[in-house]
């Protein structure tokens, strides 16, 4: 045993040096490493990696929600969103993203003062540790910024450790015209320190200041940081805003190699320390600048399927399901030990920038026209070419989906709405369901004036006794929508095709229905997918996806069965079918 433990620390070793030597060539290397696996290790034993092991099955989808989406008067949110989750959707869900749960000075929790504890609104650590008994549990590994109010922000000003060389700074006067930007706020904020004025680089607001990554210190920090979110049961890390972490003078300062070095280091350490544990990368960027945090199944496990959300949506408004099809077909299967994670709605907004070479600007503009129509807002930010540009669209789910790009509310909001998530969790990856869509929450009009930030439209808090009036009624538009979507999530659990990982085809009948094939990784199983994207009904000749004449076929939905396999199916407006031979 003491020999097998002694020859995986020096195949761990070896990979730490190998990434530190990209990192930090001046380095020296072999003391630091020693640094990093002291403070991973802790007392855990070693275990060999299990690189294309996949950490998921059909089983498995994702909840996100902040920690006070649901509360009750007297009572910390913690308890009341772990009562809700064991009342409500234990057998639905698997894993539960709390959205960041850290004292915080901005930004939803995103301007984070202090990772290593928890938000004493909303409970402490130990209210996390008992939702990690009953589910995965999931959370913001906020690393690429932190807020200008915490400890180690103030010891930069006051050029004290840890904190004094933490955060990156840099010269007003230089050229950072190439610089990718997500938000329009200036680049650099100006701060008095003890050494005089410094100007410091904050890529999402002045009150988020970037860390220094540059710094071996700031890694070795974070490696602290995912040691006690291990000990408090977490397994599943979100890398926030990742794509922007490293800084260099001339270059876009994103998608740098050494951010990519940062990712295959955690996952290195991960792989021996914790191999159950899942890397989530959070990229908001084209689908092609997305892929690449896979690399070659050595960085993140998982990473967002973002350019989903914006396609779905205009597919189900316009009725045209071309470039849904299109962009399928360009998607590579996620190697084993790798998937996507595929989601229509979340926290934030519904990102534009994964739109870049799928729909044209004529067809992008359709879509900000027709969200303003249905009450929504837009997000800009400032583009290399010197204009605003559209960035994420503000709306809930369900408003987004109650019309048309070329009309008004009509009476197929509900329909597109479970359409949009039977479709969604039928793809190849894991499936995530914000907590609003849940309960097919409208726009919050009282909280956007309240903030004053446009994403707070898609934020609602809910009181827990009205939440539970409201989805206790069966006919109500909020009960309707809650019982589909648990029914949903359990038929997919129940269904080896439905594994992230098995088998996906494109099937082709046309622009009016969207419809693919999936395979269970043993063959055994073979579930079509077909889904009316319009507000007529639509037939389908089942000659053309060729079902196999000697198994019996049903509609796993519905659960009828299918009489004449060389006949045809008459699907309603926005009617889904999945069709398995089990």
């Amino acid at each position: 045993m003491q020999a097998k433990q002694e020859q995986l620390a020096a195949e761990l070793k070896r990979r730490i040096l190998d990434h530190l030597g990209v990192l930090y060539p001046e380095l020296e290397a072999a003391p630091f490493a020693e640094r990093l696996m002291a403070e991973m290790g802790m007392g855990r034993s070693l275990q060999a990696p299990r690189r294309h092991h996949n950490n998921w099955d059909e089983s498995d989808n994702v909840l996100i929600t902040y920690g006070n989406s649901i509360k009750r008067e007297g009572e910390q949110p913690l308890h009341t969103l772990r009562r809700f989750l064991s009342r409500h959707l234990a057998d639905s869900i698997s894993a539960v993203h709390v959205l960041p749960f850290f004292p915080f000075s901005s930004d939803d929790g995103f301007a984070v003062m202090d990772y290593l504890a928890v938000n004493p609104a909303l409970g402490e650590w130990e209210d996390m540790e008992a939702i990690a008994k009953d589910y995965k549990l999931m959370a913001d590994l906020v690393i690429n910024h932190m807020s200008s109010r915490s400890r180690w922000f103030d010891n930069f000003r006051k050029r004290l450790d840890p904190g004094k060389d933490y955060f990156v700074e840099a010269d007003p006067a230089a050229d950072y015209s190439a610089v990718v930007r997500p938000r329009n706020s200036p680049l650099l904020s100006e701060t008095q320190t003890a050494d005089g004025s410094r100007h410091v680089w904050c890529t999402f607001s002045a009150d988020q200041v970037d860390l220094n990554f540059r710094n071996p210190e700031v890694l070795l920090e974070f490696v602290r940081i995912i040691r006690e979110y291990l000990n408090h049961g977490v397994s599943l890390f979100r890398l926030d805003a990742v794509p922007f972490l490293w800084k260099e003078a001339g270059t876009s300062c994103i998608h740098r190699p050494e951010t990519h070095e940062v990712i295959k280091l955690i996952r290195s350490l991960l792989e021996y320390h914790a191999p159950g544990a899942v890397i989530i990368c959070e990229n908001n960027v084209p689908n092609r600048e997305n892929l690449t945090y896979f690399g070659n199944a050595n960085e993140a496990h998982v990473i967002y399927n973002f350019s989903l959300p914006p396609l779905l949506l205009y597919t189900l408004l316009s009725g045209d399901c071309r470039h849904l099809k299109t962009w399928m077909m360009s998607m590579p299967p996620a190697q084993a030990g790798t998937a996507y994670l595929n989601f229509i709605a979340s926290h934030d907004g519904i990102g534009l920038r994964p739109l870049d070479g799928l729909l044209s600007d004529e067809e992008r503009q359709r879509l900000v026209d027709a969200i303003a129509r249905f009450g929504g807002r837009t997000t800009m930010r400032r583009a290399r070419e010197g204009h605003d540009k559209a960035y994420e669209l503000n709306i809930t789910l369900f408003d987004a989906l109650k019309g048309t790009l070329n009309g008004e509310e009509d009476r197929w909001a509900y329909a597109r709405f479970v359409c949009a998530h039977t479709i969604m969790l039928a793809l190849e990856g894991i499936p995530a369901i914000y907590l609003q869509s849940y309960f097919g929450s409208r726009n919050d009009y009282r909280r956007l004036e309240h903030t004053g930030r446009n994403r707070s439209i898609n934020r609602h808090i809910w009181q827990e006794e009205e939440l539970e009036t409201a989805i206790a009624d069966p006919q109500s538009h909020h009960g309707q929508i809650f019982n589909e979507l648990r029914r949903l999530l359990k038929i997919r659990r129940q269904h080896a095709a439905f594994h992230p990982n098995a088998t996906q085809f494109t099937l082709h009948l046309g622009t009016e229905v969207f419809a693919f094939w999936r395979q269970s990784m043993n063959r055994d199983q073979s579930i079509f997918c077909l889904s009316n994207v319009t507000d007529t009904e639509q037939t389908v000749n089942l000659s053309d996806i060729n079902l196999i004449s000697t198994d019996e076929w049903r509609d796993l939905i519905s659960g009828e069965g299918v009489a004449d396999i060389g006949g045809q199916l008459v699907l309603a407006p926005y009617q889904s079918l999945w069709l398995s031979n089990l």
